[in-house]
């Protein structure tokens, strides 16, 4: 069955465990091409959605496709489908890396010429290919992390589920799992990934979704949900010398000032009249202005405004 453009198409799917309802008729669906963000606060229902995405555990109600495949109904088609990245490493520890990918080679019916093809390239992108012949229990928690990111990623699958994949990891592998992702993502993979760097989502994702006691709360781009925080605008501006804090406070469109470091955060009422009684005030005072910013909201206050005390 062929859903056209989408990757994921979730319809209210529910699930329940006892008397608790950890996700309560979730719908939303997934594009193919981009990268997804699925965020959320501890015990928001985030892992069991995922878990139902991959096939580990159904649905008590409603229906998931996975590239145009049934979960209910076709499971083993839609699960070839993806590679799965957990947060948990579960790569075997007393074999190498090159047995763990042979192995991942043979789970995914993956002729052994090719398999060898692949390994070859994947190790090397991720920085492992000199440590291939090496036992796993040696590694480093990074090098354990991307040896399971080059498992999924060895039958080279249209859509990719990762959770957490940089949590706790060092800057190096860092870097080399999120180039390969960005890279990935260009030549056309779809990325589902769950975390809880806000900075990480906004740099990656082309929508995010945030899950609130087991319901979508907000489904948007990174820069359309930032446009929802209803706050007062901030102005950061720096002079080439010290300015009287109070009468900068005194301005027109000025509600309040401090002293952040070397620059003044500046709350104004309005932008446009703060901004130009700033520029007027430093040539009053004889000072340059050396600096001035007037940041949006960040992910983190979305993320925080949305889910408020659930954590």
């Amino acid at each position: 069955m062929n859903r056209g453009s989408t990757a994921i198409d979730v319809r209210d799917i529910t699930k329940r465990f006892g008397d608790i309802v950890a996700v309560d008729r979730v719908s939303f669906d997934v594009q193919r091409g981009e990268i997804f963000g699925f965020l959320g606060p501890n015990g928001a229902g985030k892992t069991t959605t995922v878990r139902m995405l991959t096939g580990i555990i159904r649905p008590d109600a409603g229906s998931i496709h996975v590239m145009g495949h049934d979960m209910a109904r076709d499971p083993v088609s839609a699960k070839q489908q993806m590679g799965v990245v957990p947060e948990t490493a579960n790569a075997y520890l007393d074999l190498t890396a090159r047995q763990n990918m042979l192995l991942a080679a043979d789970l995914y019916d993956v002729p052994r010429a090719r398999a060898e093809e692949r390994i070859r390239e994947t190790l090397s992108e991720l920085g492992l290919l000199d440590r291939q012949d090496h036992r796993v229990h040696g590694y480093s928690k990074g090098m354990h992390q991307r040896l399971i990111l080059g498992m999924a990623l060895l039958h080279e699958p249209p859509l990719l589920f990762l959770d957490e994949p940089t949590s706790g990891l060092d800057v190096q592998s860092t870097h080399l799992i999120i180039d390969m992702l960005q890279r990935l993502n260009e030549e056309g993979t779809t990325i589902f990934l769950t975390t809880h760097n806000m900075d990480e989502a906004n740099r990656l994702c082309h929508r995010v979704g945030i899950i609130r006691r087991g319901r979508i709360a907000a489904i948007d781009t990174p820069e359309q949900l930032k446009r929802t925080i209803d706050r007062i605008a901030m102005i950061l501006v720096a002079f080439d010398r010290p300015v009287d804090t109070t009468a900068l406070a005194a301005l027109p469109g000025v509600a309040e000032v401090s002293r952040v470091n070397d620059r003044y955060r500046v709350s104004v009422e309005d932008i446009d009249t703060a901004v130009r009684s700033i520029v007027s005030f430093a040539h009053a005072q004889g000072a340059r202005i050396l600096s001035l910013d007037t940041p949006a909201p960040s992910l983190d206050e979305v993320f925080l405004s949305i889910t408020a005390g659930d954590e």
